[in-house]
């Protein structure tokens, strides 16, 4: 295999949510400056869908990483979104047709808040969920949300 075509040996991963502050840090200002220039409602729909084809795509990443695509396994995933304390929630219920949990801490929202970013935190990160599962499993979706 050529030097070219090797492919890359991964580097340390950085915690979810360092990695999601260096993001905010960047796109935090430039999704201003976009607003200032276009408005903030063209704005917010453009930042929501790249963030949204983000997600999905990583959400396909996700099952293939973890070998499946069932509740189960992405409930075997919850740990990289609660790295170091990130986020903190109470289980509900955990079975094979049913994952419900209350957030009980959120590190990101406040992240989003000491970076004067608080109004584009849900933007940036809480609306990743739900095409994070579409992503996982674009069959019929066992997170409740109608096709």
């Amino acid at each position: 295999m050529s030097p070219a075509t090797k492919p890359e040996t991964p580097g340390p991963r950085l915690p979810l949510l360092q990695q999601r502050e260096i993001e905010a840090r960047i796109v935090g200002p430039l999704i201003r400056a976009f607003a200032g220039e276009i408005g903030d409602e063209r704005t917010l729909k453009i930042v929501r869908d790249v963030i949204s084809n983000l997600a999905r795509e990583s959400g396909a990443e996700l099952a293939m990483v973890v070998g499946n695509d069932t509740l189960d396994a992405f409930a075997s995933a919850l740990d990289r979104w609660k790295e170091g304390g990130a986020l903190e929630m109470d289980i509900l219920e955990a079975s094979p047709e049913r994952l419900s949990f209350n957030v009980t801490r959120c590190r990101y929202a406040e992240m989003y808040r000491a970076l004067g970013l608080d109004d584009l935190g849900a933007s940036l990160s809480c609306q990743r969920d739900f095409a994070l599962i579409e992503g996982f499993n674009p069959g019929p979706c066992w997170c409740g949300r109608k096709p």
